[in-house]
This record gives structure tokens, C-alpha cells and sequence, in this order.
């Protein structure tokens, strides 16, 4: 008799293969439906092998060299940029970047802010340390120096 694998044993084999580090629910949705997908991925959590970042977004884990404590395996800032991205957000240097690059400020940007075109509405972060989005309409206006 052959056993066929269970929900989360499928989730973890697509988690592991995949050369991806963030998914989204939507990502899985295929193999079963919304309410079975979020136990297995809560059991993963349990397991230590993703981290839950955001509503929906879910990041593969690694332990700390330093700390030993478990943590995603790329910076919040680049979580953030592949949501945006896969919701179908249009990412660009925020102000504070370009300012910083041209020469224009001597402050350090602390790549806690997205500057996105479209509008997204998303929590993401881990540890208490959380990334902002900005929206942008007009990217002429938004990029001018105040003077």
C-alpha cells in the first residue's frame, strides 16, 4: 500500500526545493484549500524551518551564528521588496536613497522604508523591527530636495 505524503510534508518539500526565500499563502493554494494550508505552515513554524514576517508571508528560517536564535534567511528590507513585487507593486529608490547616492546628504539611509508605485497596504517585519511603505503617485515631484 503506497501512503501518499501529507499537506505539510508537500508544503516542506516545495519550501526546501525552491530557490525562492519569501512565500506567500497564494503560493500554495494549489495543493489544498486556505485553512489547511495555514495549519501546515503553522506546524512548520513550530519546526523552526520558515518565520512568519507578515498577513500571508512567510520567510525560510535559519538559526543565528550569533545569537542562536532562529532568523530569515534575507533582511526585512528585501521581504518587503519581493511582497511588493509580487503583488504587483512597482518598486523604486525611495528619496532618502537617492538623495544619499547623488551626494545631495550625508545621511545614511536605514533601508527601513519602500518607496512603491501602487498602493500596498502590508505589515512586514520580524523582532520588532518592521519596514514602511511608501507610496508613490508622482515620481518627478517626489524625488525634488526640499529646499
Amino acid at each position: 500500500m503506497i501512503i501518499s505524503p501529507t499537506l505539510e510534508k508537500k508544503i516542506q518539500y516545495r519550501i526546501k526545493k525552491s530557490k525562492a526565500s519569501v512565500f506567500m499563502l497564494k503560493d500554495f493554494l494549489d495543493l489544498s484549500d486556505r485553512d489547511q494550508i495555514i495549519r501546515a505552515l503553522r506546524k512548520l513554524i513550530k519546526k523552526n524551518l520558515i518565520i512568519k514576517t507578515g498577513k500571508g508571508v512567510y520567510v525560510k528560517a535559519r538559526i543565528s551564528q550569533f545569537s542562536g536564535e532562529i532568523i530569515p534567511v534575507i533582511n526585512i528590507t528585501e521581504i518587503a521588496k519581493i511582497v511588493a513585487q509580487k503583488t504587483n507593486n512597482t518598486v523604486i529608490p525611495n528619496k532618502y536613497e537617492m538623495w544619499y547616492n547623488e551626494g545631495k546628504s550625508t545621511q545614511i539611509p536605514t533601508g527601513r522604508i519602500v518607496a512603491v508605485v501602487g498602493r500596498i497596504n502590508r505589515k512586514i517585519g520580524f523582532n520588532d523591527n518592521f519596514v514602511t511603505y511608501e507610496q508613490v503617485r508622482n515620481t518627478e515631484k517626489y524625488y525634488r530636495r526640499p529646499l
